[in-house]
């Protein structure tokens, strides 16, 4: 199961993103919301949870979020920086920037749906079904340039 953290409600146009891609696989997740600065004991909480096997962390500001999760457990956390202010760039350094020994994979600002991508990917290790369906996804991503190039070429001509 994957476990989709967001600091604050407000960052749900995000997290859909990622709910999109992992109902489109029709993965097991949750959604929630916790702050890693006022309810760090929820956190904690979440994190016990073993059906887990990925948490996604969404946050903004300061994003501390993914940081706190990654210290409570050895599973892999994806962070997802938020743009709130700084065009999230404060977000992005705050989850890319962790001290060695506990890593954040990060993906782009706002990028949910490449949130869900690799945590299906890490998923997809150990489940040859969800690797064939990630396969199948990248081929219709691939098909699709092709069809935009064709028809541009035939604009240009």
């Amino acid at each position: 199961m994957i476990c989709i953290i967001m600091g604050s409600e407000s960052d749900l146009k995000i997290a859909e993103k990622a709910i999109n891609v992992l109902k489109e696989f029709n993965v097991k997740y949750e959604v929630r919301v916790a702050s890693a600065h006022r309810t760090p004991e929820l956190i904690e909480e979440i994190v016990k949870n073993p059906e887990i096997e990925v948490f996604i962390a969404i946050a903004g500001l300061a994003a501390h979020l993914p940081g706190v999760i990654a210290s409570l457990t050895l599973k892999p956390v994806i962070a997802v920086p938020v743009d709130v202010k700084l065009c999230g760039l404060d977000a992005l350094l705050s989850s890319v920037q962790m001290p060695p020994g506990v890593p954040v994979a990060t993906v782009g600002v706002d990028r949910g749906e490449n949130a869900a991508i690799l945590a299906l990917q890490i998923l997809a290790l150990k489940d040859k079904e969800l690797y064939n369906k990630l396969l199948e996804y990248r081929n219709k991503m691939k098909e699709k340039v092709y069809n935009s190039d064709e028809k541009i070429k035939k604009m240009f001509k």
